[in-house]
Order: C-alpha cells, then sequence, then structure tokens
C-alpha cells in the first residue's frame, strides 16, 4: 500500500510536467490521468476499502493537473468566467491563467481561507427571484478539486431513482423512469405524490451534510465554504443553513444532503440478469422514486399509500432541516396526469392498445407558453437590428427547446410553435421595411433550404450571413434510452457503454451538418484531441482556411471544435488583416504593429 502510494506520488509528479506557457499544455493527457484516478476511487469505494479512497482522493487534490483542469473549467469554459466574485478578480486571458496557475501550485487546499459569496438574483419561472452566492475565481477551482475527488466516491452510494446534477443523468432519464414505472400496460402503480422541497437549497442543515462526508480529506474546508456567508448589496451576512446557489461543489452537497429518500420509502431491488452494460435490476414493492435536485415524484399503487408518504418523508425532512412546499405538494391519479421537468404525464383512453390505455409524456402547456413567450420578446427586444441578427439570436433557443423535447410526443407541438414563428418573422420584416411590399420581402429574405432538411422553399435567410432560421418540426422525434440502474462513468468497465450513449446523444440533439462533422472527426476535437461528444463543454464549427483568405463554407473546410479552443486558434494565428487586441499583443509578446500590419517579431 505505501509502496503504491509513493510510486503514485511520483507520477503526479511527473504527470503534471509544470507548464511554462498556457498553450503548451496536453490537456488530453491531464484530463487522462484525473479520469483515472476517478476511477481508483470508484472502484475502492465498491470494495468498501475506506483508507485507499481517503489517500487516493489526497493525492488527486494535490496532484497540479487537478489544478490544472479546475483552472480551465472555471476561467474558461464555465458560463459565469466572466463573473468576479467578492474581490472583483477574474482570469480571461492566457496569461492571467498562467499567472494563477504559479500562485495556486504551491498552496495547500486544506489551509485555504475561503471569502464570503457574492450574492446576485435571478428571475425563476415563476416571476420570483431566486439568490445566487458567486465565489471568487480561487474559492471556485478549490471547489472544482474537491469535487473531482468526491464525486466518484458518492456516484457509489447515490441511490438509481436520483437524476439531478449526476454525471451522464439527465431530464430525459428522469421522465423515461417515470415512463417505465407507469407506462405499462399491467402497471398497478398509477397514485402519483408530487413533492418540492421549499428552498431547498437555502436551508439544508449544516450539521447532517459534514456528518455525511465526515471521513472526506477536505471536510473542513467544505465546512469554511458553507459557513463564509455572503455579501449583498456591500452588507456581510453569515450562513447559519444552506448550501449556496452558485457554488461549483453546492449540487454536489445537495444531492448528499438528499440522499436516502428511497431507504426512507423501504424501496429496495432485485437484481434480474447480468448483461455487458451492468446488472439488471427490478423495483420491489408497490413505491418508486424518480428525483431531480429538489423535485421528487413518488408513484404508488393506491391513494392511501400516496396519502401516506407525507407522513413517511417527515424523519427524513427533519433530518436535513427541510419541509415540502404545500403550493407544489399533490395527489394526482395517471388519468388526471401531473407536470415534471416541463412534461406532462398522462394516461389517455385508446382503441389501439389491447388495455384501452396509452401513457403519453408531452410538453406541458405552462413550458409551450413560455417558449412563445421567449421567442416573441426576443424578436421585440430585436426591433430596428437587421436579419442576421434575428436569426442568430432565435436559432440557439429554438434548438434548445427542441432538443429537449424531442424525446416525447412534440410533433403537434412542434408544428403549432412553428406557425407562432412565422407569424414572429413576418411581423418583424414588416416593421423593418414598412413601405416594401410583400412580394419584395419575400424575394429578399426567404429562399430554399440549402442543407436539405426541408423542400420549404419560404426559409428566412440573412442576406449577410447567409444563415437561416431553423425549424421546430426539423427535430426528429427519437425516444431517449434510460441509463441503467445505477451505471456510473467513473466504472472504467463501462467506458464502451457510456461511448455510445455519448453518440447517441449528440446524435439526437444536434442538426445534420454537425453529426458529418463530428463522424468525420471521430469525435474528437481537432486543436486539443479531446472528446466532442462528452457535453463537457459548447461547440462551434471552425474553417481550416478562414473566409478572410478566401476559405468557403463547404464541409471540407469546417470543422467542430470546442469554443475554448477555437477562442484561443484565433487568438493565437490571427487572420490575416485582423488586428490583435492591445491586451493580446502584451501578453503574448509575439506580435508588433507597424504600418496598420501586423507582423511577428
Amino acid at each position: 500500500m505505501n509502496a503504491s502510494v509513493s510510486q503514485q506520488r511520483t507520477f503526479i509528479k511527473k504527470s503534471a510536467v509544470s507548464p511554462t506557457s498556457w498553450d503548451s499544455i496536453n490537456w488530453n493527457k491531464i484530463q487522462r490521468y484525473v479520469e483515472k484516478l476517478q476511477q481508483r476511487i470508484y472502484h475502492a469505494e465498491s470494495c468498501g476499502n475506506k483508507r485507499k479512497v481517503r489517500d487516493l482522493q489526497r493525492l488527486l487534490m494535490r496532484s497540479e493537473s487537478a489544478l490544472l483542469l479546475s483552472i480551465r473549467q472555471a476561467t474558461q469554459i464555465n458560463k459565469g468566467k466572466r463573473t468576479a466574485g467578492v474581490d472583483g478578480y477574474k482570469a480571461l486571458t492566457e496569461r492571467e491563467r498562467m499567472a494563477l496557475y504559479n500562485k495556486m501550485k504551491n498552496m495547500n487546499i486544506m489551509c485555504h481561507n475561503p471569502k464570503p459569496a457574492y450574492r446576485t438574483y435571478i428571475k425563476k419561472k415563476n416571476g420570483k427571484l431566486r439568490p445566487l452566492g458567486i465565489p471568487t475565481i480561487k474559492d471556485r477551482i478549490y471547489q472544482n478539486i474537491a469535487k473531482l475527488a468526491l464525486e466518484p466516491q458518492w456516484e457509489t452510494k447515490f441511490e438509481p431513482g436520483s437524476y439531478g446534477f449526476r454525471p451522464k443523468r439527465s431530464c430525459q432519464d428522469a421522465i423515461m423512469a417515470i415512463y417505465c414505472k407507469v407506462g405499462k400496460a399491467n402497471s398497478r402503480k398509477q397514485w402519483i405524490f408530487e413533492g418540492d422541497f421549499r428552498g431547498c437549497f437555502d436551508n439544508l442543515n449544516h450539521d447532517y451534510i459534514l456528518e455525511q462526508i465526515k471521513d472526506f480529506p477536505a471536510c473542513d474546508i467544505i465546512k469554511k465554504w458553507l459557513k463564509a456567508g455572503f455579501v449583498d448589496n456591500n452588507v456581510f451576512n453569515e450562513t447559519e443553513f444552506g448550501t449556496p446557489q452558485g457554488g461549483i461543489i453546492s449540487p454536489l452537497l445537495a444531492n448528499i444532503a438528499l440522499h436516502g429518500m428511497e431507504a426512507e420509502l423501504g424501496i429496495t431491488y432485485k437484481v434480474m440478469n447480468k448483461k455487458r452494460d451492468g446488472l439488471v435490476h427490478e423495483n420491489r414493492g408497490t413505491k418508486a422514486v424518480v428525483r431531480y435536485a429538489d423535485d421528487f415524484v413518488v408513484i404508488c399503487s393506491s391513494k392511501n399509500e400516496a396519502e401516506s408518504i407525507y407522513e413517511l418523508l417527515q424523519p427524513y425532512l427533519d433530518k436535513r432541516g427541510l419541509e415540502l412546499a404545500e403550493d407544489k405538494t399533490r395527489i394526482t391519479h395517471i388519468d388526471e396526469g401531473f407536470n415534471f421537468l416541463g412534461f406532462n404525464v398522462k394516461r389517455y383512453k385508446v382503441t389501439t392498445s389491447k388495455s384501452g390505455f396509452k401513457v403519453l409524456i408531452k410538453p406541458s402547456k405552462e413550458s409551450i407558453k413560455r417558449a412563445r413567450k421567449t421567442i416573441s420578446e426576443t424578436a421585440k427586444s430585436l426591433t430596428g437590428k437587421n436579419v442576421d441578427i434575428l436569426i442568430g439570436k432565435l436559432n440557439p433557443i429554438i434548438l434548445g427547446i427542441a432538443n429537449y423535447w424531442s424525446t416525447e410526443v412534440s410533433s403537434k407541438v412542434f408544428g403549432s410553435l412553428d406557425k407562432h414563428l412565422w407569424d414572429i418573422q413576418y411581423k418583424f420584416l414588416r416593421r423593418l421595411h414598412p413601405t416594401k411590399g410583400k412580394k419584395w420581402i419575400v424575394k429578399k429574405y426567404y429562399k430554399k433550404d440549402m442543407y436539405g432538411q426541408s423542400k420549404n422553399k419560404w426559409i428566412l435567410t440573412g442576406p449577410i450571413s447567409g444563415k437561416q432560421l431553423t425549424r421546430f418540426s426539423w427535430r426528429p422525434i427519437v425516444r431517449h434510452e434510460l441509463i441503467k440502474f445505477n451505471n456510473s462513468p467513473f466504472d472504467k468497465n463501462l467506458k464502451e457503454y457510456f461511448e455510445r450513449r455519448n453518440i447517441k446523444e449528440f446524435e439526437r440533439d444536434n442538426v445534420a451538418l454537425r453529426q458529418k462533422l463530428a463522424k468525420k472527426q471521430s469525435y474528437k476535437c481537432p486543436l486539443c484531441g479531446y472528446s466532442i461528444i462528452d457535453g463537457k463543454e459548447g461547440l462551434e464549427r471552425h474553417h481550416k482556411i478562414p473566409k478572410i483568405k478566401g476559405g468557403n463554407n463547404t464541409i471540407k473546410n469546417q470543422q467542430l471544435v470546442h469554443i475554448s479552443c477555437h477562442i484561443d486558434h484565433h487568438r493565437l494565428h490571427p487572420a490575416k488583416g485582423t488586428l490583435p487586441t492591445e491586451a493580446q499583443l502584451r501578453a503574448e509578446k509575439k506580435w508588433r504593429v507597424k504600418g496598420g500590419k501586423v507582423i511577428r517579431k
């Protein structure tokens, strides 16, 4: 054991190879190293070897590889990378990231003293405000390091009915799990207890969380994060309860706190058979739970059983300092239907089934209404702008909504939203050209589909960029495959299983052009060599030969790359005629400007 740890420490030093510049880092090698350590933690916890788990967690948290990955995650990949904490510090350039790494590489996470979070607010779906706690950049980096070490340990413990904020588990998995429990013709589970925790993140009991992770080597620093407080309108506030929404480690801590609902309700599983992709289990008993973060449903076989759930859950709630939101907690029959994660689940009478009933899952009326409102408000806010800007703003919204709904019964909804989209765009064009007639507008802005997804010749096309407005109905309905029982990406024996799932999900969520590019690239980013289908980072299309140098928009001249890789590539290799910014010139010291031209030193 000691010899193994000594060899591992030596390997850490060799694996990180303290980089001299940010663009010289081999991210593929570092990612593989961290993943290997996480797999070892998962395996050791599965075998019950607690001492080895702690040793491996310490090694991971002290490694330079974990530090580099966490700096990249917090300052380059995360959406909140441009938002500073209470110290106002951000690291957006390679020079700043490298300076941050050099400063932190000799520091110990165990000795870190966190700063309070910066409190800000965002609007919720119901119009109320959701408080967010934004940690400093250093705290975010250390939180990511702690998460890298803690998550694989708890992935062996989490219940199979938990789907929120877990790797390779999604809303679609939660919805499909519900369908598998109520959709069978002979299913007796027809009563639904809908539950929602009131202010879940703000009220979780700190002592209970710390008791669950007391053996974790960085337990003390997690306690400091929980007790660090927040600054709201320049006033410091202490935190006695809850985990700040906005912290990288907060969703994991919330899942740890909420773990145990199935055990509290007496739900167990029976092993049916063993297959290549893991064990096949069947839910035993008359109850089943599906939980996504703080939203959950308990599926029961009788109304009396559903009515008893609240009493059964009371000890569970008391331990964690939680209570159920009365306005969101109700008992319904599957024939009445219920809403969950933006979908409506309901059983209908049909003549095509032997049982005479069929469960259908459709987008809920509330989520359809929100989608229409979002499209309308976006178009209205762009009044006076050109069509290219409208297309650039609407396409991501349309694709996001269509991808989310494309796993369920959504064809009719897509058709109605396309009609709404047509009305919105035509009103936009009439406002843009009030003196022009319909024929002039049609001739200027409507072309046939250039990607061959439809034979329709009435596709809104940008006259400058040539980009076209996508449609909801172009997204095919593809059923989602439910993740098997408690399969985890940290299990090295399931590598092929998750690679197949990643490819299927990528093909479901992306247009035909992206699918062709990804397949051509063997699903790797050509700039960094790492996977583009793991869902860890956004993607963009990159032109091998820039347009400014005569490049075109053909598939042969395009590649699918990570957004951060794309930004770094163009910053380090600016196209001819493109001047780098003053900050880039200072940071790289490789360029100078002479006579309005960029010249390499």
